[in-house]
């Protein structure tokens, strides 16, 4: 018989996502939701801030000091910045504990991500401090924290739209049948955005206001948004419409589309009909994204729901795994 590994109180599960990271300690449920953000010391390379303290930080730092997004597309590109970051968000929800025996960590991963990539987090999270370092597929983990019910030979179908990076998924069995990992989320909307009042106001904005102007859509009324004048240097408003803000976004919504439909192509008809009686089950921050849940009705003709706690599961998902490793231990990525 396979020997079981049993997790203790210690542990916990962590969403490392492009735009927040999560973490769920056992036994306690989600203690951590900040912004993955570092603030760093260029001149030393020391961490200054991480979370939403580095995140008040973004465009208003001095010369010395970067605040940076260690992650892109749902993949670690600042290694150093991500483990220090890393670090932080252990040490915070053990409760300020340094000592002790290291926690087991569940660490969830885009469903696209190379062995290299895959590598990379198991390595950071260990020089971070954690031991036993599990992956689990960041679909997977949306699907078991909705609540779907992964292990039946029925087939289940999530849309997970983060921060860097739309994860698609049709689960059966413990496992995912299909699947698709669009690098383009919750961040290209908002580079669709600041483009799009660049080229067409010849203004300049940053990404918490094209943030900002995304969170407004289906609003009433005109969205003012301030920015600097491309051509003169000087404050700048402007009033955008709600179909302005829609034709801005529009490039990289359609990506996101396809890709969902696209991953029908992988999808044999047993679970096609399980899906169209089931509907697709949307978390992550983008899911709230005002119109994406019709807009997904109308493309792929599917019903379409928003999971009730979509921003936390991810997490939640980890969670469970921490909770009841025996019966998950299968959806552990190898």
């Amino acid at each position: 018989m396979a020997k079981r590994t049993s997790f203790s109180s210690r542990d916990i599960g962590i969403d490392l996502g492009t735009a927040n990271t999560l973490v769920y300690a056992r036994g306690k449920g989600v203690v951590l939701d900040e912004p993955s953000v570092v603030a760093i010391d260029t001149r030393t390379g020391k961490v200054l801030a991480v979370g939403a303290e580095a995140r008040q930080a973004v465009g208003r730092t001095p010369g010395t000091i970067t605040a940076t997004r260690p992650l892109k597309g749902g993949v670690i590109t600042d290694f150093e910045a991500t483990e220090g970051m890393l670090r932080h968000f252990i040490r915070a929800a053990r409760g300020g504990r340094g000592r002790g025996r290291s926690p087991r960590v569940v660490v969830c991963v885009p469903s696209g991500v190379t062995g290299v990539e895959r590598r990379a987090v198991l390595q950071t999270a260990a020089r971070a401090g954690a031991r036993d370092v599990r992956l689990i597929e960041e679909p997977m983990a949306a699907a078991i924290g909705a609540g779907l019910p992964v292990h039946e030979a029925r087939g289940s179908m999530v849309v997970d739209v983060g921060g860097g990076s739309t994860e698609i998924a049709i689960i059966s069995l413990g496992g995912i049948v299909a699947s698709r990992s669009a690098r383009v989320a919750g961040d290209a909307l908002d580079t669709a955005i600041a483009s799009y009042v660049e080229r067409e106001f010849a203004m300049a904005v940053g990404e918490r206001t094209a943030e900002e102007i995304k969170m407004a859509l289906g609003a009433d009324g005109l969205v003012q948004v301030r920015g600097r004048d491309k051509n003169t240097g000087m404050p700048k408003v402007v009033d955008l419409t709600q179909d302005e803000i829609r034709e801005a976004i529009e490039p990289p919504l359609r990506a996101m589309v396809n890709a969902v439909r696209d991953t029908f192509d992988d999808c044999p008809p047993e679970l096609y009909g399980d899906v169209m009686e089931r509907g697709i089950v949307l978390t992550g921050g983008g899911a709230l994204l005002h119109g994406l849940d019709e807009r997904l009705v109308k493309e792929t003709g599917m019903p379409v729901v928003v999971a009730d706690e979509p921003l936390g599961c991810v997490a939640l998902g980890t969670g469970r795994c921490l909770e009841e490793f025996d019966k998950l231990d299968a959806v552990f990525a190898a």
